[in-house]
């Protein structure tokens, strides 16, 4: 079956990932996005992986991620028709996506009040590090800086040490990417309704904000900041994790501490915990967690994790594998889940990880992998109106390789 976004034609000037991913994102949903790619050798983040790995690699598995099922166009926006090139791909398109800085798109004519006014029916959906408002809606960002580091997402996860964990690569930009997603397909959403586009904006930044809501939230309501939590530092021993004799972890998923607090004291056959008076209610148990988490690291590290999941499935203890990377994509419930889809490559097909959303009818799909560097700009062009003299002409000009 058809994606819910088939027939909604996306134009992407976007580099690096948040933009990318959330075109990606409608890509695997059935729209047709092309890829505007600067010369000679388009996203920058094409080379990251190689660089990154400090060796040439054969693929690159981040980009394919956010890449895949997109036409790529290799376009010069310096020059003017490559420019014009661009305003004939709008006039057709639904939506206009970027992550450029601001600065930049107004230097080119591609900022959202000339597009729009030009195109009033085109959502113009547009990625920043840190906003369109504000003295900072210009600065360099990534996610690394606006989601992970400004945003306290870091900061928040850090040890009692102070020092904040490293972000993993892309970690806010999916997020964000997430959320745009959403908000384009709102907008489309009411174009069907009132017949206008509109400007859809996020950020790095917000994205970051949101996501550690609950403690930003309580910030803004009760001015209390949030105070950094590890394993042994749990008010509430029946909701962390514990490490098996095999050096597994297990997450308990006691948060209804006093409704979960029998099943668990079942499950590691400790009857008498029940009238322990340091232990009976969360109220109690609260004052003594550092005694009691000691005393279920000792239980824990008795038993294997296949045992401990036996026995806490048997006596009702909701619970969590906490899984490596590579125990996850072996994980049957992930497959089960449909995690995975087969996108087509070169020589054949190959696994990779889908979009985190399915339809019912429709799951994500990709009908062609993340493409090389230009290589559908004849083709765009072609559909453009351009013919064979004019796109040698625009060659020539080295408007397009």
């Amino acid at each position: 079956m058809p994606g819910p976004m088939a027939g909604v034609k996306i134009v992407e000037l976007a580099a690096w990932v948040a933009g990318p991913a959330t075109s990606g994102i409608l890509a695997d949903w059935g729209a047709d996005v092309v890829k505007i790619e600067a010369p000679p050798a388009g996203d920058p983040f094409r080379a990251f992986y190689s660089a990154s790995a400090g060796i040439p690699m054969p693929i690159n598995p981040m980009f394919e991620l956010d890449n895949r099922g997109k036409r790529s166009l290799v376009l010069d926006l310096a020059t003017a028709e490559g420019v014009e090139v661009l305003r004939r791909l709008l006039a057709g398109a639904d939506v206009f996506l970027s992550n450029l800085r601001l600065g930049a798109l107004e230097r080119i004519g591609l900022d959202a009040a000339t597009v729009m006014s030009a195109h009033p029916r085109l959502v113009y959906a547009l990625a920043t590090g840190y906003g369109t408002a504000g003295e900072d809606r210009d600065r360099a960002a990534y996610d690394a800086g606006a989601f992970w580091g400004r945003a306290g997402v870091g900061a928040i996860l850090a040890p009692a040490s102070g020092e904040p964990p490293f972000p993993r690569t892309a970690f806010g930009d999916h997020a964000t990417a997430l959320a745009l997603a959403g908000g384009i397909a709102a907008r489309l959403f009411a174009r069907e309704r009132d017949g206008r586009g509109g400007l859809v904006t996020t950020s790095l930044l917000r994205t970051g904000l949101y996501i550690v809501g609950s403690d930003t939230n309580q910030m803004l309501r009760l001015g209390i900041p949030p105070i950094p939590i590890e394993r042994t530092t749990m008010p509430n021993p029946l909701c962390t994790f514990y490490r098996t004799a095999d050096g597994r972890w297990i997450f308990l998923l006691g948060l209804q501490a006093d409704r979960h607090w029998p099943d668990l004291v079942r499950a590691i056959d400790r009857p008498e915990l029940l009238d322990d008076p340091r232990f009976a209610t969360i109220n109690v148990r609260t004052p003594n967690f550092r005694e009691l988490i000691a005393e279920l690291d000792t239980i824990f590290a008795g038993a294997t994790f296949a045992e401990w999941t036996a026995r806490l499935d048997a006596a009702g203890m909701w619970w969590a594998p906490v899984q490596t990377i590579e125990e996850a994509v072996g994980d049957p419930q992930v497959a089960a889940s449909g995690a995975f889809i087969d996108v087509p490559t070169g020589e054949g097909s190959a696994r990779m990880l889908a979009t985190p959303v399915d339809f019912g009818d429709h799951r994500p799909s990709a009908e062609r992998p993340a493409p090389e560097p230009g290589q559908h700009t004849e083709e765009v062009l072609l559909e453009l109106g351009y013919d064979w003299e004019k796109i040698a002409a625009l060659k020539a000009a080295r408007v397009i390789p």
